[in-house]
């Protein structure tokens, strides 16, 4: 007799699989069923009493048992350290260098004065000697990661203002990564005041494949908060542009939400909807609650901000709607292959530094990826953002359930003003449930 049909069978604990670390669950109204969403592997459906008892007892089944293998597929149970996994994902989110992202400020100027805005403004446009210096960093960027592929965002102040550069370094940027059989794409964050037919066609030629516009609730509610510098609407003209224009590229409109305009979240994404239907154009709805700006502070211009349950709501909404498989890492900041370039060529690690030049790590003229450190003028500037990247030096984030989402929060917030938790963190139902039906919709469409 063959030894191997004497071998005892094994159960499924001791093949090494159990219950995901990063399950939420929330009984599904109406019904006996339970959704799970797993959050490391990015997926959530409905379980019957029977699964959910067969979850309950995993490693107690033989491992051939036939859920084992839908279980392991939707990522509720595994047989590997998840914990260990996203921390492997957090290092090599550092130096992978699959795309080189540039955020580029043509200009930190604006014609707008919003009192929760994060930067002063003031200072003019982008010097032919600063676009050269740019491209040779991106060259430099791609030659030293081997990479053939460059992304750009276009940020500010307010790129509109600045359309010539865009044009002209968006020339020479192309060029980089056509002599390499790369790929390049960009997109925009604008206020979008300026966002006339000419200056969409200008956008386009440019490869801009996605904008972001900022709406603050309808007419009044959002001129109340986007409003011109020195005073004056742009609710009219910005909606006019989206309708009567033709836009070859998705709009995301963002609604920065917060206690004065928290009313206006189902009219503005109503009117979004209906904005997009009369005019053809792929426009999207995108709550975010305002966050606190020591700038905003300074300058004595104060938006209440959202607390309890209301940014909770919000937060939910946002997260459902980009809910993905978990990350190592929480943006570009913790990563050395993406970074801000403002309007005078310092480099910074996050949008929200790129007004300040304190906060740089060096000049798109001096700085080198194949020796960062030592090119760089401000080292700690660099570093402390790459240390942020997961595993974060923190022990409750690192035990946090959450953690494939908010992999230790947003990395500025965490070094200048302290760990920001997710709004819902103590309310994992109800995000279940806003998910399951989120997905479920989705699935019905």
């Amino acid at each position: 007799m063959d030894s191997n049909d004497t071998q005892k069978s094994r159960t499924a604990g001791e093949a090494g699989w159990h219950e995901s670390r990063y399950n939420l669950y929330a009984k599904v109204p109406g019904t006996k069923n339970v959704a799970i969403a797993n959050i490391y592997k990015g997926n959530c459906a409905e379980y019957t009493p029977l699964e959910m008892y067969l979850l309950s007892v995993i490693e107690e089944l033989d491992e051939n048992h036939p859920i084992i293998e839908r279980f392991a597929k939707r990522g509720i149970i595994c047989n590997f350290d998840e914990r260990a996994a996203l921390e492997t994902m957090g290092r090599a989110s550092c130096a992978m260098p699959h795309v080189i992202g540039l955020t580029i400020c043509p200009t930190m100027g604006c014609n707008f004065d919003c009192p929760y805005c994060f930067e002063d403004h003031g200072r003019g446009s982008m010097s032919e000697e600063v676009q050269d210096d740019i491209v040779a960093l991106a060259e430099r960027m791609l030659d030293a990661s081997n990479s053939k592929n460059l992304s750009i965002n276009w940020f500010g102040g307010e790129p509109l203002l600045a359309p010539k550069i865009i044009e002209s370094l968006t020339e020479r940027l192309m060029a980089l990564t056509v002599e390499r059989g790369g790929e390049y794409d960009a997109g925009i964050i604008t206020n979008g005041y300026l966002l006339t037919q000419d200056i969409i066609d200008l956008l386009d030629r440019c490869k801009v494949t996605s904008c972001q516009v900022t709406i603050d609730g309808l007419g009044p509610a959002h001129d109340a908060t986007r409003h011109l510098a020195g005073g004056g609407p742009t609710f009219d003209r910005i909606t006019a542009n989206l309708r009567d224009s033709k836009i070859p590229f998705r709009v995301v409109i963002r609604h920065n939400v917060h206690e004065g305009n928290k009313g206006e979240i189902p009219k503005l994404e109503e009117f979004i909807k209906n904005l997009a239907k009369e005019s053809g154009n792929d426009l999207c709805y995108y709550p975010a609650p305002v966050s606190g700006s020591e700038t905003a502070d300074k300058r004595d211009e104060h938006v209440g901000l959202l607390c309890g349950s209301d940014a909770s709501d919000v937060s939910i909404k946002q997260e459902t709607g980009r809910f993905s498989k978990g990350r190592g890492h929480y943006c570009g900041a913790n990563s050395i292959w993406s970074v801000g370039i403002d309007d005078r060529g310092n480099l910074q690690k996050c949008w929200e530094a790129v007004d300040k030049p304190a906060l740089s790590f060096g000049t798109a003229r001096d700085w080198n990826p194949t020796n960062p450190l030592v090119t760089a003028s401000n080292p700690d500037n660099l570093t402390k953002y790459l240390n942020t990247a997961n595993p974060v030096p923190d022990d409750e984030c690192r035990d946090c359930k959450w953690l494939p989402i908010c992999v230790g929060g947003c990395p500025y917030k965490r070094l200048y003003s302290g760990r920001e938790c997710i709004a819902f963190k103590d309310d994992e139902e109800r995000y279940v449930l806003a998910l399951h039906v989120r997905i479920g919709e989705e699935k019905e469409a």
